[in-house]
């Protein structure tokens, strides 16, 4: 059969390694596939700059309408990122007859379902396995491998710049801005880190796998979404001393026709897996009906894990193409007319423990002003440290409390009445505690 033909729109630092993949590997691609699969055309605005590969001479050209109107091409690759020009690139693509490969989590979180239903009137497949956790085959388990399961629960750690930062954090007690700086210096935190330490990079890699495993719709805008960029290594230590780690958490779970889709720190016990995940290391955790738990862990990010994700896919593309089965598989890999719109879950009304940190005066009366406070919302202590200061009954200490389990909207109720209150000097820090991961 003749080698499958693919464009690739974007030559940065992941189309360099898709290029690099494909050639120092084209032998083991053709053993498995039974053809060759190779690049006809890659596009970017700067084709001048060197990327550490080399290209047939042809294939690099400035105008992306090389690939939409070239018959011969039957893939395209989307690695621009964001949410335009690739949403039109990827939908003149799809219109022209084109299957998709993307790892644009941003753009499939909001516009997924506009380029699912253009694909299906097309024919064609869409496939995204790089857009969550780099080279971590977590979509294509829950689409295949897993598929038989009723999924209860998505829960993981996505994103590697926090997670190296709060690493980093726990080992050495370094600082928040100091470590921040150190991981752009070292490129795993872009110059302008705010996607990933404020949770929106998680969250778009939260909202396709709930998609994914349980077959629903979501607004994206309405995940609950918290970063990291207000812990502290206060909160680092007494998370410790309570017999916890802090993790940049995505939860995902469906109970009672509701799902719930928050992204926010979360403390973690010391013995659960998850708790070990350091570094830039990802880990995705699923909870099938007869699987069971079921524990994804490696490299969320980085050019060539993320470049195998992407080869992979177009690895399944082209044995589809080779069948002649048209579109094999629904992106979301539930028939269409089966998705469904769920409910989600309102962040008032999810439980928890929850660990609270107070900044108070060191004065009589206070532990009994904020204890009242959380018992007129029906919120009962399990514990509880308070540090004393030596120096003037006027200079701030730290008060932190461990909750028993309590509504999100009655721990948010009672801290407004706390943090009028005179003896509170600074807003109170509220990190969530999951202590049954399941």
């Amino acid at each position: 059969m003749n080698n499958i033909k693919v464009g690739l729109i974007g030559f940065g630092n992941i189309g360099a390694g898709v290029v690099k993949l494909l050639r120092e590997n084209a032998g083991v691609i053709r053993s498995k596939v039974g053809t060759g699969i190779v690049l006809k055309r890659i596009a970017d605005l700067d084709i001048l700059s060197d990327r550490g590969v080399s290209v047939d001479d042809g294939i690099l050209t400035t105008d992306v309408n090389a690939i939409f109107n070239d018959p011969e091409i039957s893939v395209v690759i989307e690695l621009i990122g964001g949410y335009e020009p690739a949403k039109t690139f990827v939908l003149k693509a799809i219109e022209n007859g084109k299957h998709i490969v993307t790892a644009n989590k941003a753009l499939l979180a909001l516009h997924g379902d506009e380029i699912y239903a253009a694909a299906a009137r097309k024919g064609v497949e869409v496939q995204f396995e790089a857009s969550v956790g780099g080279g971590i085959p977590v979509l294509t388990a829950v689409k295949s491998n897993m598929a038989a399961n009723n999924f209860g629960s998505v829960i993981g750690i996505m994103n590697g710049t926090c997670n190296y930062i709060l690493t980093r954090m726990t080992q050495e007690g370094a600082d928040f801005a100091e470590v921040l700086k150190t991981a752009q210096e070292l490129g795993y935190a872009e110059p302008d880190p705010t996607f990933d330490i404020e949770g929106v990079d998680t969250a778009h890699k939260l909202a396709i796998l709930v998609s994914l495993c349980f077959g629903t719709r979501i607004d994206f805008n309405n995940i609950y979404t918290e970063g990291i960029s207000r812990i502290t290594g206060l909160d680092v230590k007494f998370a410790q001393d309570f017999g916890y780690r802090i993790k940049l958490l995505a939860i995902g779970k469906l109970a009672d026709g509701q799902v719930e889709a928050r992204v926010h720190p979360t403390m973690i016990p010391l013995h659960n897996p998850l708790s070990e995940v350091n570094g830039v290391f990802n880990a995705i955790r699923l909870t099938g009906d007869f699987v069971g738990p079921v524990i994804f862990y490696g490299r969320g990010a980085g050019q060539n894990p993320t470049a195998s994700a992407i080869v992979g896919d177009l690895i399944g593309l082209a044995r589809t193409i080779q069948s002649g089965a048209g579109r094999r598989m629904s992106p979301l890999g539930f028939m269409d007319a089966d998705i469904t719109t769920l409910p989600l879950k309102p962040m008032a009304e999810i439980t928890s423990k929850y660990m609270l940190r107070f900044s108070a005066l060191d004065k009589p009366g206070v532990l009994a002003s904020i204890a009242g406070a959380l018992g007129n919302h029906g919120i009962s202590i399990e514990s509880m440290v308070q540090t004393a200061h030596e120096d003037s009954d006027e200079t701030p200490v730290p008060i932190v409390i461990k909750t028993h389990e309590a509504g999100e909207g009655s721990i948010q109720s009672a801290l407004e009445d706390i943090n009028r209150l005179r003896i509170i000097c600074e807003k109170t820090v509220l990190i969530r505690i999951e202590d049954n991961l399941e």
